[in-house]
């Protein structure tokens, strides 16, 4: 049973992490702020990337319906593998493309002469904690393994053990059949009077 459970907490984290990325997609991801002021523009995943953090958060979710879907283990390994890798690459894709504009300081736009600084918003933290969390939880899926004690389980519950078939015996000659476990009758009570 904990297997199970460990199994469908570790789908819902990576589930939750494939929303928290699509959600990053559709908020800012920085709030462009000048010194002492409030924030006079924003910058959207799109301006930074494109669409390819919700196209990672998609394909997550459809390999993760495949991993539980699967027949195989080694299928359903593989898909779970294939998630952890879509969580590495968006976490690359956020310290390779994201992490270097948090905090700069630049020019607001080409016309003015406004320097701003590059706050990060919610769309920055919702991307680095899904990528963080998708490439974990995937990873986890793909390395858990079924418990051996749970399938020794089941056989034992199916197959006879030895003290089972010690126990009733049958007699040669055709007599019913007599349990070993209780006491044999006393010669006395059996005889008619």
């Amino acid at each position: 049973m904990g297997i199970d459970r460990t199994r469908a907490l570790l789908v819902l984290s990576c589930a939750g992490a494939a929303a928290l990325l699509a959600a990053s997609q559709f908020t800012n991801l920085f709030e462009l702020t000048p010194t002492g002021g409030d924030a006079l523009g924003e910058v959207k995943s799109d301006d930074q990337h494109g669409y390819a953090i919700i196209v990672l958060a998609a394909l997550s979710l459809v390999l993760l319906v495949v991993s539980l879907a699967a027949r195989g283990e080694a299928i359903a390994q593989g898909a779970a593998f294939a998630v952890a890798v879509c969580g590495v690459v968006c976490l690359l894709i956020f310290l390779v493309i994201d992490l270097p504009d948090a905090n700069s300081i630049g020019a607001l736009d080409d016309e003015s002469f406004i320097d701003a600084k590059a706050e990060p918003a919610a769309g920055f933290w919702f991307e680095l904690v899904g990528a963080l969390v998708l490439t974990a939880c995937g990873a986890a899926l793909a390395t858990l393994r079924p418990e051996p004690a749970s399938l020794a389980g089941s056989a034992a519950l199916t197959r006879p053990s030895s003290d089972d078939r010690g126990l009733r015996e049958g007699t040669p000659n055709g007599a019913p059949q007599r349990d070993l476990r209780s006491p044999a009758p006393n010669a006395a009570e059996t005889e008619p009077r």
